[in-house]
């Protein structure tokens, strides 16, 4: 597949809900949207790679993955060490525990899986009196979030 400007255009302005989001400015409830969006357009965008390197006959799993590290890792890497530094001077000392516990869970791709046990799937904002969690649906006394079940 080649480069489309315009795929790449789309999930810049997917990205764009998530970032006003985070800011507190959300015309779309719940901030996901763009999330989705991006997810679905950069799954597009896998699932041509992946067929391209099929009907070439040059499908190699470890290929696939490597490309995968390559793009995704340099990022990674540099988020995380700007996060750490800036965790030194605005985090409590009480709090930079909790912090490398969330830098090993996203350096290990175990983030989704350290938040939800740590319980903050919702809104930090929101006092934990306010919400619960029942079978995979989170209430609050303004919103429901449903949740996929597996």
């Amino acid at each position: 597949m080649t480069y489309r400007r315009d795929i790449d255009g789309l999930r810049a302005l997917a990205v764009l809900p998530v970032v006003l989001f985070h800011f507190g400015i959300s015309a779309i409830p719940g901030g996901f949207t763009g999330v989705d969006i991006f997810f679905v357009i950069s799954g597009y965008l896998i699932t041509g790679s992946l067929l391209d390197d099929f009907e070439r006959g040059e499908f190699s799993i470890v290929s696939f993955y490597w490309r995968r590290a390559r793009r995704i890792l340099p990022a990674l890497i540099f988020v995380t060490l700007l996060t750490c530094i800036a965790a030194l001077f605005i985090l409590l000392p009480s709090d930079l525990h909790d912090f490398s516990l969330s830098v090993v869970a996203a350096s290990t791709f175990w983030s989704n899986i350290y938040f939800w046990k740590k319980r903050q799937i919702t809104s930090p904002s929101m006092p934990s009196s306010d919400r619960c969690c029942t079978r995979g649906r989170f209430r609050s006394r303004s919103s429901t979030i449903s949740l996929p079940q597996s």
